[in-house]
């Protein structure tokens, strides 16, 4: 493994990373053999963690296990997932396994062992402040030492955030979910909470993505057979599967990527709602594994005590006299409207782009946006700032609205990190491939892919 280039005090890094979640886990695993970057990372957790509240056992991830931090990119790697399992002499089981998907929990600890072994890595800092300073002809990021309480200034040429997302939570259950002693949790704390919401009469799952499957099949799995009391809504017209075909799988490749970045702005707008089952279904094996519960719950004659119900939108919710919890529902195919009592309720409603604006605040003056007041970004991830600004900040898992579905998919972590450390240091460090998937998605290619001469079957644009 390359030494990381020493630090001279008092000159500007090469590379600052905020966030150490997968994104730049990956930028940093990739950083880490190019001896001419010098590189730090912060973040202000106190080690790595990826999603701990739901790491139920036998979740899987959604991508194959070459989707790892580094593969897709530079397959020898010595921080590849095959390589981890080398080094915990479980090569061998994995292979006779024959895992294609891998444990969600496994790859928490995959990644937590490449954190806990690759330098450069500052755990249990806060970023406070970033801002452009044009005397040192750097970005300035002040720091807090977590530990310590101590703080610190670092200067460096480019900036790589990727600081992740947040948990959503509905405004119409926000009063519920800030409330102390109230048993409304988002999912991202459920392990946490489960103990005691299995002692709660009823249970209410909200939100019909993968998160909400996996709370619903988990919490039956431990509710006995006719007195399960679980509801399980969501505002979806359906349970509905992800998209998992091999060609629907092609819109998370760099092609659809770069295609998406082409198109305008109210396109991207439009395709971005209108693609959720692409991102946002559950897995077929989590679907039916629920239709497995249940149907052996009616072995025995009866149904079981659970009622899904899809296309349903929480208009209000509140306490009651009894301390149990009413949500005021509204199905949006019928216009009906109905109250439900419960004890408890898990809110599976996914995750938001956590907001960029509390730390960039200090190059609000030099950034650049769209008709929406979002940031602009480059293809190359790269934000689109004054040219004052000589340096470069790039993000990560912010550029749904830029880059589309591909954003938060793991599959393009090693890819877009590859793709960010080329364009930072100016050189092809990493080789990256030129056509990744067989459908075309335009008409009219932004990057040519026969530069020979016509063949038969090309498309060519007509002329306006």
């Amino acid at each position: 493994m390359t030494n990381p280039p020493h630090h001279e005090p008092g000159t500007p890094r090469d590379l600052v990373g905020i966030g150490i979640g997968p994104s730049n886990l990956s930028l940093a695993a990739l950083a880490h053999p190019l001896a001419e970057l010098d590189a730090v990372f912060y973040e202000q957790h106190p080690r790595f963690d990826w999603h701990p509240g739901l790491l139920i056992e036998g979740a899987t991830i959604q991508v194959p296990f070459l989707a790892d931090l580094v593969t897709l990119a530079d397959p020898t790697s010595p921080w590849s997932f095959p390589n981890y399992l080398r080094t915990q002499e479980r090569l061998f089981p994995f292979y006779f396994a024959e895992r294609f998907h891998i444990q969600r929990a496994e790859y928490d600890a995959y990644c937590r062992w490449v954190s806990q072994h690759l330098p450069g890595l500052r755990f249990h800092h806060r970023v406070d402040a970033v801002r452009w300073n044009p005397r040192r002809d750097a970005f300035e990021i002040d720091h807090t030492h977590l530990d310590t309480h101590t703080h610190g200034r670092t200067h460096t040429r480019n900036i790589v955030l990727g600081i992740g997302t947040t948990p959503h939570v509905p405004d119409t259950l926000r009063p519920l979910a800030e409330a102390p002693g109230v048993p409304v949790i988002h999912a991202a704390d459920y392990l946490d909470h489960r103990a005691t919401l299995l002692t709660a009469g009823h249970i209410t799952v909200v939100g019909s993505g993968q998160s909400g499957a996996e709370v619903l099949l988990d919490l039956l799995r431990h509710r006995p057979t006719g007195h399960e009391r679980l509801h399980w809504i969501g505002r979806t017209e359906a349970f509905a599967p992800m998209e998992y075909s091999k060609l629907g799988l092609e819109h998370f490749t760099p092609d659809y990527t770069r295609y998406f970045h082409a198109l305008a702005e109210p396109v991207r707008d439009r395709l971005t709602t209108a693609q959720w089952q692409l991102h946002k279904g559950i897995d077929a094996n989590t679907l039916a594994a629920i239709h497995d519960e249940l149907y052996r719950r009616t072995l025995d004659g009866g149904w079981p005590d659970t009622v899904l119900t899809p296309g349903v939108h929480v208009r209000t919710a509140g306490r009651i006299a009894t301390g149990q919890i009413e949500l005021h529902l509204e199905h949006l195919q019928q216009g009906a409207r109905s109250r439900l009592t419960t004890d408890a309720v898990v809110l599976a409603t996914g995750y938001r782009e956590r907001p960029l604006d509390h730390i960039l605040t200090g190059l609000d003056p030099y950034m650049r946006r769209d008709n929406s007041e979002r940031p602009r970004i480059g293809e190359d991830y790269r934000l689109v700032l004054d040219p004052a600004v000589t340096g470069s900040l790039y993000v990560q898992n912010a550029e749904l609205h830029t880059h589309g579905v591909g954003a938060p998919d793991l599959g393009l972590t090693a890819w877009r990190s590859a793709t960010i450390l080329n364009s930072l240091t100016g050189k092809e460090q990493y080789p990256l491939p030129t056509r990744t998937a067989f459908t075309t998605f335009g008409l009219q290619e932004p990057t040519p892919r026969m530069p020979h001469a016509r063949q038969a079957g090309q498309l060519v644009p007509l002329l306006e």
